[in-house]
């Protein structure tokens, strides 16, 4: 079994190469095909929730999979659009909402909200990569994570945004060898901690972040020995953000009629 560190390594030497991979499996190539040949056609928010796999796709693209069944929580996202301070998007914690509805803004765009790039190859990029995370999961958790935390690293600006999302969290703990129960501490005093660790601006240098994610994985490695077996590894903590469904969307979910 191929070590996290140099299983991360592999994907990421040649990274357009390994998006190709993805791309070119018959099932993302199919429904690449079909999004990319009818997404144009959607007018309104209807029509595209109703459109099963058109909306699956882009629901995928987004990390949002999991909120796929919950149509009537995504119309009223995509009806109040982003532009109100205090619309449906920008009270929910988890940015990967707010990114969707920026993405497919019938609220205001209408009818042409869709003709945009980032709702065509835009949407495609985000789908294959998170195929990509997705795939490398299936054998080494880890290595899902690291490829996750590169991903997220050029938008993290404070210690807070790290440790509010559960799967940076995971990296950070990892890297430095710090216990799970090192979560229940009071959270002023975990940035204290991690702050003397981990210079968060570091992570916008692609030479500093690249000897970080070495790191994560050798100590992944190490708590995680693919000599184990692996293959039937489940996500070993709770689901992070871009993973599963955030405490805000569940309780607002709660409040609505599907």
């Amino acid at each position: 079994m191929v070590s996290t560190y140099t299983s991360y390594q592999m994907i990421t030497r040649d990274l357009d190469l390994s998006l190709k991979r993805v791309e070119s499996q018959p099932f993302v190539q199919r429904e690449t095909e079909y999004y990319l040949e009818n997404i144009e056609n959607v007018k309104s928010i209807d029509e595209f929730v109703e459109d099963r796999r058109l909306f699956n796709y882009a629901m995928k693209a987004f990390g949002l999979e999991d909120m796929a069944y919950a149509k009537a929580f995504m119309v009223k996202l995509l009806k109040e659009g982003v532009e109100d301070s205090g619309s449906f998007a920008n009270t929910l914690s988890d940015q990967r909402y707010k990114d969707f509805a920026e993405t497919f803004d019938f609220a205001r765009y209408g009818e042409t909200a869709t003709v945009f790039d980032r709702t065509r190859q835009g949407t495609v990029d985000k789908y294959l990569r998170q195929t990509l995370e997705q795939d490398a999961g299936e054998t080494n958790e880890g290595v899902r994570l690291a490829l996750y935390f590169e991903r997220k690293a050029p938008e993290l600006t404070s210690m807070y945004g790290i440790l509010a999302d559960t799967a940076l969290a995971k990296v950070v703990r990892t890297s430095f060898g710090l216990p799970e129960s090192f979560a229940l501490l009071d959270i002023d005093k975990q940035v204290e901690i991690l702050g003397k660790k981990l210079d968060i601006e570091d992570l916008a240098d692609p030479e500093e972040l690249s000897k970080f994610l070495t790191r994560f994985t050798s100590m992944w490695e190490i708590e995680n020995p693919t000599t184990s077996s692996v293959s039937n590894l489940s996500i070993l903590f709770g689901q992070p953000t871009e993973y599963g469904i955030s405490t805000d969307v569940l309780l607002t979910m709660q409040q609505l009629k599907f």
